[in-house]
């Protein structure tokens, strides 16, 4: 559900507030150690989250205390061995291994993310683990570093940078790293949401012809926001001057973006994917944009990540690559550590997580 931008900042002020979950007197949770539930934490995620378990009192955790190398997977084998919730980051693969690694006392899995496709949602339904994750506090932050993409690419930014660092900056030409702008355009958005909204609210300003969107179904609420028009799948990549691939990855959506979608784009379209690297056949994006068939592309996200720096996209000049960066600002991490965290303390006690997924 589509929630107001002032319930969205409110949620995110009550994410980085601690719960006082139980309320009880301090020396009643000084209790011993051993008698608390074991919480592992697979990465040193932002302070708040931290802090939210630190004072809690309810729990004894143990975290790999690292964020520039994430655990190995030995070694998270041996480390959630008996432990009653995990707190994880989408580098984690939660699959049955894991789970039965991880035994009969685990109840809760928390995710520091809102995509969910490295979790094995049908082994923890079967096992009656609870999930918690963290949509809503970083539609703000996705939708920014969207915009800020899509305009890089299309003023071919990284291209201009280049050319002023290597002297390649000399006399002025009529149609040198001319680019496409977003006046009297037309936007297409890939899976509405909360988060392609946001896009387009911040695109509105920038004087664009014509929302239109493709989705399972017509969203009519959130379309009529932005006063966006739905169409195929199809007419989505015909009409595009700019297409912002901003949904979920699922079985449907697996490499939906491939030759046949290119193929209907226009030679002068910019393609933009903030959601997840698997709704791309990367293959197809390389030959489109090798052959001109698009006029360029921004992703934030790629499939494996990293994307190994000898993969072809990075010998294009117009493919800019970021490292999966959309919710990076310090606001928003911190946010969706304490929102992680929270769920955590909530799903070990049996109460409603304040975002949980169903399964």
């Amino acid at each position: 559900m589509w929630c107001s931008r002032t319930a969205l900042r409110g949620l995110q002020r009550a994410a980085v507030i601690p719960l006082n979950i139980t309320g009880r007197p301090t020396s009643t949770m000084q209790r011993e150690m051993s008698t608390l539930p074991r919480v592992y934490v697979t990465r040193q995620i932002p302070p708040e989250g931290l802090k939210v378990l630190k004072e809690s009192g309810q729990v004894q955790f143990e975290l790999w205390d690292s964020d520039d190398v994430p655990v190995p997977r030995k070694e998270l084998l041996q480390k959630v061995k008996g432990v009653d919730g995990l707190l994880c980051v989408l580098t984690e693969k939660i699959d049955a291994e894991l789970l039965d690694a991880a035994g009969p006392n685990l109840k809760v899995v928390s995710t520091m993310s809102v995509g969910f496709d490295h979790l094995s949602l049908e082994e923890l339904k079967k096992r009656g683990i609870r999930v918690g994750y963290t949509p809503d506090v970083l539609t703000d932050a996705v939708a920014e570093l969207t915009v800020a993409l899509l305009l890089t690419t299309s003023r071919r930014l990284i291209e201009a940078t280049h050319e002023a660092k290597i002297g390649g900056w000399g006399t002025w030409r009529t149609l040198w790293l001319c680019g496409y702008e977003l006046a009297n355009s037309t936007v297409g958005i890939l899976g509405l949401g909360r988060i392609g909204v946001a896009i387009a609210e911040r695109l509105a300003p920038f004087k664009v012809k014509k929302f239109i969107y493709t989705d399972l179904a017509p969203r009519p609420e959130l379309a009529s926001i932005i006063n966006a028009e739905y169409v195929s799948l199809d007419e989505l990549a015909k009409q595009s001057d700019f297409l912002a691939v901003c949904c979920a990855l699922t079985p449907e959506t697996n490499q939906i973006c491939n030759k046949n979608l290119f193929s209907m784009m226009k030679n002068t379209s910019i393609f933009i994917n903030t959601s997840r690297g698997g709704v791309v056949n990367q293959e197809d994006l390389y030959e489109a944009l090798s052959t001109g068939q698009i006029a360029g592309a921004g992703l934030d996200v790629t499939v494996p990540e990293p994307l190994p720096t000898s993969h072809p996209l990075f010998t294009l000049k117009n493919c800019v690559i970021l490292p999966h960066i959309a919710s990076a600002s310090y606001s928003t991490r911190n946010a969706m550590s304490s929102l992680a965290a929270n769920n955590l303390l909530l799903g070990l006690r049996g109460e409603p997580m304040i975002k949980g997924l169903k399964l």
